[in-house]
């Protein structure tokens, strides 16, 4: 027999930069602020990112291009690296990532690639913790999912080994 399955993802949208409540303002302000520490001179799209620790601490990561683009980070993998590394026992409440291009503005928001979304997602397993994922562009809407599995819905795990 044949089933077609649908997945749906649930999320809160705000219109407007006035609707979002003051805790995502700021750390969506925290993740362009790490805009600046992009590195991006081959695509010209620079990305930052912003981890909310249970402590309160915030860690900044930005996106690191190479010449040979396999070798580059994303800024997501940059500031989950640095979390394990600075406070490798602090569990993450939230991940603010945001985007710009220099020829291309960016007025919607801009997912996570797959592979730093299955680096979130083995965040959200080593610590038995969601994390929030705070999504906007240059401009335009913000995107607030509840955890990383909203985005990758048939996510691996260490129950697969």
């Amino acid at each position: 027999m044949k089933k077609e399955l649908k997945y749906v993802a649930t999320y809160t949208c705000y219109e407007t930069w006035n609707d979002v409540p003051d805790h995502y303002k700021n750390l969506m302000k925290e993740a362009r602020e790490a805009l600046k520490g992009s590195y991006a001179p081959y695509s010209n799209f620079n990305v930052g990112a912003a981890l909310f620790l249970n402590n309160g601490k915030i860690i900044h990561g930005s996106n690191q291009e190479n010449a040979s683009y396999p070798i580059g980070f994303c800024a997501e993998r940059t500031a989950l690296s640095a979390a394990a590394s600075i406070a490798p026992h602090e569990k993450i409440k939230s991940i603010a990532i945001t985007c710009s291009c220099a020829h291309n503005p960016v007025s919607e928001p801009g997912a996570p690639c797959g592979i730093c979304r299955q680096t979130i997602f083995e965040a959200e397993c080593k610590h038995k913790q969601d994390i929030e994922v705070i999504l906007m562009g240059e401009t335009g809407e913000m995107y607030v999912f509840k955890s990383i599995k909203d985005l990758l819905p048939l996510h691996f795990d260490a129950g697969f080994l």
